[in-house]
């Protein structure tokens, strides 16, 4: 339940920075000097481009949560020790001097 949260956050910024950014560009479309012409096309091209990325991403992380999620699920010690590591070796680095 807790990654569908953390999905559904980065799901609605995402939403909301595409938003601002779509507001921006048409706000901008009675402009007629060149340079807010070209930015604003870089940016529509850009906003093409992060929803198409961010689609492919969403999808690979959902994936890749759902392999861990199985994971954890067949083999809960396995997974548990192997956290209790990575602890152990990330408060070892970090405690170094």
């Amino acid at each position: 339940m807790h990654k569908e949260h953390f999905s559904d956050t980065l799901s609605a910024e995402m939403r909301e920075i595409v938003a601002h950014a779509q507001a921006l560009v048409e706000a901008t479309g009675g402009e007629v000097d060149e340079k807010i012409r070209k930015a604003r096309a870089d940016l529509q091209e850009r906003l093409h481009s992060a929803k198409d990325t961010y689609g492919e991403l969403g999808s690979l992380i959902q994936e890749k949560a759902k392999v861990a999620d199985a994971m954890v699920r067949d083999k809960p010690y396995q997974a548990m020790g192997g956290t209790f590591l990575a602890g152990l070796l990330l408060g070892w680095f970090m405690t170094r001097k």
